[in-house]
């Protein structure tokens, strides 16, 4: 069974890293001096967007792990924690979401009694963990998903050291900067914390507006990685899954993820929290998809595998 994709395209080393580049200062700028604005334009412009597009690139690039019976139960699991954010139920989401880690465990250690056994420990003691902090948790994971792409980078550019490179340094060492204090002289608030889904109770004044900041800057990249870099330079991922889901092919999932981006900008200007929950639900399957295929890399992944 196929697990992990062999770097299908071969991006030229510059322009794929100069844009980052390019990108990453811009979002820096902005996020130290209007994070929620940012955090809000780019919910509103590309949140629907990146949701579609990044089903269609890991859909397309492991399309040999995400299949089957396999795909089937995940589906089922991610969806009812779509329906369990419909309802505010926080613990049943927590609970499923190590579910969906412990599918992808057992599946990759299949026939390792004792690495599943010993996987299977650690993700209860954490799960007891998440439950008795679920406010931590939900923090937790909100500003994991923003550093996801560069697992999924670092897998399709491995004979790209450029691009490797900066994406480690806007991933990992300018939020690090922003954490420490670095650009605590140029940051400043620009609306409300409640607006932004960084906003948490876990932090006061000048950690709470780091952590803002951390997050408007790697969700805007996160936002170029799933709109811009992938789609432009992976084209492979794309082929592959337009052969599974043909009525998805070329212009249609753009124009899809367009319509969606101005029905929930609709549904924001009417009701921010009930635009909020919609998203919020439909995001798990994006989410949550990713913890598993890059669970299964983690475990599974070998020299030369296909």
């Amino acid at each position: 069974m196929t697990t992990v994709a062999r770097p299908l395209d071969r991006p030229a080393l510059n322009v794929p890293a100069l844009g980052m580049s390019v990108a990453a200062i811009a979002a820096l700028a902005l996020a130290l001096r209007a994070p929620i604005g940012l955090t809000l334009v780019g919910f509103v412009l590309f949140g629907a967007l990146h949701n579609l597009l990044e089903l269609r690139y890991v859909l397309g690039r492991f399309a040999g792990l995400l299949s089957g019976r396999f795909l089937a139960v995940l589906l089922g699991l991610i969806t009812a924690i779509a329906l369990a954010r419909l309802v505010s139920g926080r613990y049943a989401e927590i609970v499923l979401g190590y579910a969906v880690l412990i599918v992808a465990g057992v599946w990759a250690l299949r026939g390792r009694r004792f690495a599943m056994a010993a996987l299977v420990a650690v993700l209860a003691g954490a799960a007891a963990l998440s439950l008795t902090h679920p406010a931590h948790h939900f923090v937790v994971l909100t500003h994991l998903h923003n550093l996801v792409p560069l697992a999924f980078i670092w897998e399709w550019a491995r004979n790209s050291p450029m691009i490797r490179a900066v994406s480690a340094a806007w991933v990992l060492i300018i939020p690090a900067g922003l954490l420490l204090g670095l650009g605590d002289g140029l940051m400043r608030l620009d609306g409300p914390t409640r607006l932004s889904p960084a906003a948490s109770p876990l932090f006061e004044g000048t950690t709470a507006a780091r952590f803002l900041a951390v997050f408007a800057f790697l969700q805007s990249m996160h936002y170029v990685v799933w709109v811009w870099l992938l789609p432009r330079y992976a084209p492979a991922a794309t082929a592959r899954f337009e052969q599974r889901l043909p009525g998805l092919k070329g212009w249609r999932i753009w124009a899809l993820g367009a319509f969606a981006a101005a029905i929930l900008a609709i549904v924001l200007w009417a009701d921010y929290g009930t635009g909020r929950g919609i998203y919020a639900s439909l995001a798990g399957y994006h989410a949550y998809l990713e913890f598993p295929v890059l669970l299964v890399m983690l475990m599974s992944f070998r020299k030369g595998q296909s």
